[in-house]
């Protein structure tokens, strides 16, 4: 049987409307995709998620971002190794002298939940420039690992779990360092700028710094998201006297209102820790956040230094940033120690205040 020969004009035109089939297909295959995002979470409904007065992530007021879709985010951030150290050629000799003459112990305040959604990009990037680094969780886990203070998860367990933590230090590690600072799994911390700040300070003072909060408490508190940092005398304090529930609660309220008023009560100081020229170091928010503003209403009430904003308001020698996503964690950690704008040699400022 012999086929059938098609003619040539016939073959050209359904050649050329298969191929306008195919091409209209795959755009709309390809916007689809791109619109649905990963894990089927659509772009177009991503917003800024309201915070409310405890500095709290809420997702119930109109967000289109649930929890869930929050935690679909987290899951597909995979760490990132640097491993490009041979192609930068900083000198480092200061900050190497510094790690060594001013000690930071850092201790992460975590849960089992997110360990592999969060704490292990803190693991990965600022954590390893602390001379010691715990990870605080309600269970021990001896493989990533953290230490376990045996208080139930939830918010409304912050400060039983922060007590237990500073206490499990105290008992365990003060000789380990002579500042202790306290971040959460959300918080991207730069040491050395940390530890250039801490040599206008004294260790011997009692006295801690972070983000200023001027509420609730007299002198004031700090921002727990934003990390803390308390002087070894600050710390022995804690350790003859914070158990003492008069003193200290040990579990309920806001924990960084209540770690505030257990300071106060040791005649722990507030620190200032604005730079020469009057910008923040400690920030609550992202650095977006803190340069574009438009901050939710309760931070104008609680912020001690005016609830500024701009790139003029942030030190150069920015400390910490709070809800720094897996993904913002990479990416601070590139800007900060690998991105370097050729033929520009910054130098050294002098921005700490002077103290008497």
């Amino acid at each position: 049987m012999r086929c059938r020969k098609v003619p040539v004009q016939n073959a050209t035109i359904n050649f050329v409307l298969g191929l306008s089939v195919g091409l209209v297909f795959a755009f709309l295959t390809v916007s689809y995709m791109y619109m649905s995002g990963p894990s089927g979470i659509s772009l177009q409904t991503i917003r800024l998620v309201p915070i409310d007065e405890d500095g709290k992530h809420d997702a119930s007021h109109g967000s289109a971002l649930t929890h869930d879709d929050l935690d679909k985010i987290q899951q597909i951030v995979r760490p990132v190794q640097f491993q490009d150290a041979h192609a930068h050629h900083d000198d480092d000799k200061e900050a190497a002298e510094l790690k060594k003459n001013i000690r930071v112990l850092c201790w992460i305040m975590t849960s089992p939940q997110n360990l592999q959604k969060k704490a292990v990009h803190v693991r990965n990037t600022w954590a390893h420039r602390c001379n010691k680094v715990i990870f605080i969780s309600s269970e021990t886990n001896t493989s990533f690992p953290t230490v376990g203070v045996d208080v139930p998860e939830g918010r409304e367990h912050l400060t039983g779990k922060t007590m237990k933590a500073f206490r499990y230090i105290y008992d365990n590690h003060l000789e380990d360092a002579d500042w202790f600072m306290k971040a959460d799994d959300d918080t991207y911390v730069i040491l050395e700028n940390l530890r250039y700040f801490l040599t206008s300070q004294n260790k011997d003072d009692p006295i801690y710094f972070g983000h200023h909060f001027k509420t609730i408490v007299k002198q004031g508190y700090f921002s727990g998201g934003a990390g803390y940092v308390l002087s070894k005398e600050a710390m022995r304090r804690f350790g003859a006297s914070g158990n003492d529930s008069k003193v200290c609660r040990q579990d309920g309220g806001s924990e960084d209102a209540e770690f505030g008023k257990c300071m106060q009560n040791l005649g722990v100081k507030v620190g200032n820790s604005t730079d020469k020229l009057g910008r923040s170091r400690f920030h609550c928010f992202g650095a977006e956040a803190h340069l574009r503003g438009g901050y939710p209403d309760w931070y104008y009430k609680y912020d001690a230094h005016g609830a500024k904003k701009g790139k003029e308001s942030i030190s150069d020698y920015a400390i910490s940033f709070h809800y720094v996503p897996p993904g913002k964690m990479y990416g601070l950690e590139f800007y900060v120690y690998h991105l370097r704008p050729y033929g520009i040699n910054s130098g050294h400022q002098d921005l700490n205040q002077d103290i008497s």
